[in-house]
């Protein structure tokens, strides 16, 4: 079981965001289980439930995993196709975030556009990857920082931009006709205290 599976087919996103839907994918990622194992954990009736689920597997967001006895029945037991799941922006077509449409690169939309950009091209990536029998090259760097001021804020973009460039320009080579080309993105944002609630720099000053 992958750790997340990218949905870029409209189809197969509009089920698993129905919302009973999403639950089953949660709680069968958590736990494999049978139709009525998993209705009699979520609390809802094992008929609904059936129901739902034929529908996810149609979609192969659902996979069977074994099978066994209970009573006089064999029971299917299943398990969500991956552990988590994240939904392309192609899903959306040419409604979809795309950073060439964004004119102002120092705004939050162009960040949300990156973002979904590298969504919708490591998942094509990653599926071609998981073909092929190989792994996808990766890099991710994530931290926290805490910034004392808005004028510390500003150095470290400018240092922390410089020293990217510089890293960039030492070992790209443009001649390299056998080199595979590679997208870097960095991105920033405050940092939420929790989720759902207004990051802590922003209930201090009125500038992001």
């Amino acid at each position: 079981m992958p750790d997340v599976a990218v949905l870029d087919d409209p189809d197969v996103a509009a089920v698993a965001l129905e919302p009973t839907r999403s639950r089953l994918l949660a709680a069968l990622a958590a736990e494999p289980g049978s139709a009525a194992q998993v209705a009699a954990r979520l609390g809802l009736p094992r008929q609904r439930v059936g129901h739902h689920l034929r529908a996810l597997e149609d979609k192969g967001l659902l996979v069977e995993v074994g099978r066994r006895r209970h009573g006089g029945l064999t029971e299917r037991v299943l398990a969500a196709s991956a552990t988590a799941y994240v939904v392309s922006p192609a899903a959306l077509g040419p409604a979809g975030a795309e950073p060439a449409r964004v004119t102002d690169r120092l705004s939050t939309g162009y960040l949300v556009a990156v973002a979904a950009r590298a969504v919708r091209e490591v998942g094509v990536l990653l599926r071609g990857a998981e073909r092929a029998g190989k792994r996808l090259p990766t890099l991710t760097i994530e931290t926290d920082v805490r910034l004392a001021s808005a004028e510390d804020r500003a150095a470290f973009a400018d240092e922390l931009a410089a020293a990217v460039r510089d890293v960039a320009a030492r070992y790209h080579a443009e001649s390299a006709t056998d080199g595979r080309w590679y997208r870097l993105a960095l991105v920033s944002h405050p940092r939420p205290t929790d989720v759902g609630t207004v990051p802590e720099t922003l209930d201090k000053e009125s500038a992001p």
